[in-house]
């Protein structure tokens, strides 16, 4: 070993980690793949251990034993606290020279755009929204879930579907086809059963997400419960990009907004209408497009941007992903 790489890019979310050791002139000269970083569940140690591994297998492909600079974008890396404490840990490993920790979202937003400029909202277990300009200026929220004033994300989503179809069963609410569809799912005759299960975890409570695309599949069969509930996230995604615009003063600017995440990327119609109409409504300079590409690229091009790499380094670099 002994050679020096530009730039390892991590890109950590909670169900997989993706690094990739970048040269100078953008060539990708080892990628690896692990499992998810929840510091949340397991402790920074023992999440950053297990990031090792990963690292590890990726220095060893390329046949190098450091970087200049990592640039790891994290889950879970929430606030600015959270941040300065996985950049120490990170650092402490002597992958590379510096360390700069994000929270994941930045990836997604980098990989979307061809400078670092723009909006990306994310909706996929949770909901967040970051922002950015080329002079270093950010925008981002706590995306704390409902302690930070959060609302939606797949998880989101299936809790309020369950709440309506629960409350339609037993009178307290209106009806809604969701109280058939929801239980159906998982072979059960009713809302109370389902309830039951979830309850003494008769069905893991980590399979509730799959309630998600069942509350799609009941709005797009025109239940007004479920098309309702679907209309409030467009109106969440909207409310979180134009304010990450007006911080930024890119309001009246052609900008990209990018929307990531599972929720956000599977083309749900209503979905995809209403976020696009509102969008044009309150920020009509805005230019929203799904994001698409893999968020490790995201990581190694902010690294590639703190670096001062030139406009041929980062196609080199998207090309490679391009092709993979």
């Amino acid at each position: 070993m002994g050679l020096t790489a530009s730039v390892l890019a991590i890109d950590a979310g909670n169900s997989k980690t993706d690094v990739a050791v970048v040269a100078a002139d953008g060539t990708v000269l080892a990628t690896a793949r692990g499992d998810g970083f929840r510091p949340p569940a397991v402790g920074v140690t023992a999440a950053v251990d297990a990031l090792a591994g990963t690292v590890t297998r990726a220095y060893t492909a390329a046949g190098v034993d450091s970087v200049v600079h990592v640039s790891a974008c994290l889950a879970n890396a929430d606030l600015p606290v959270e941040e300065e404490q996985l950049a120490t840990a990170l650092h402490a490993r002597a992958w590379g020279a510096s360390v700069d920790v994000r929270n994941d979202t930045f990836a997604i937003l980098r990989a979307g755009v061809a400078e670092p400029r723009g909006v990306a909202v994310v909706c996929g277990a949770g909901i967040n929204c970051v922002g950015m300009r080329p002079d270093g200026r950010t925008a981002r929220f706590p995306a704390l879930g409902r302690l930070s004033g959060d609302w939606g994300g797949g998880w989101g989503l299936a809790e309020e579907a369950i709440w309506h179809a629960a409350r339609a069963e037993d009178g307290r609410g209106g009806p809604t086809a969701l109280t058939d569809a929801l239980p159906s799912h998982f072979a059960l005759p009713s809302m109370y059963a389902l309830i039951e299960a979830f309850h003494l975890e008769h069905i893991p409570p980590s399979r509730r997400h799959e309630l998600t695309p069942v509350l799609f599949a009941t709005a797009r069969d025109g239940d007004a419960v479920a098309r309702a509930i679907v209309d409030r996230l467009a109106q969440e995604v909207v409310s979180m990009a134009t304010v990450a615009l007006t911080r930024l003063d890119l309001l009246e600017e052609e900008t990209p907004v990018l929307l990531g995440g599972g929720v956000l990327t599977a083309g749900h119609g209503r979905l995809d209408d209403g976020v696009r109409e509102l969008l044009a409504a309150r920020a009509p300079k805005a230019v929203a497009s799904v994001v698409r590409e893999r968020p490790v690229l995201g990581a190694a091009l902010l690294g590639l941007d703190r670096l001062g790499a030139d406009a041929d380094v980062q196609r080199r670099v998207r090309g490679h992903f391009a092709a993979g």
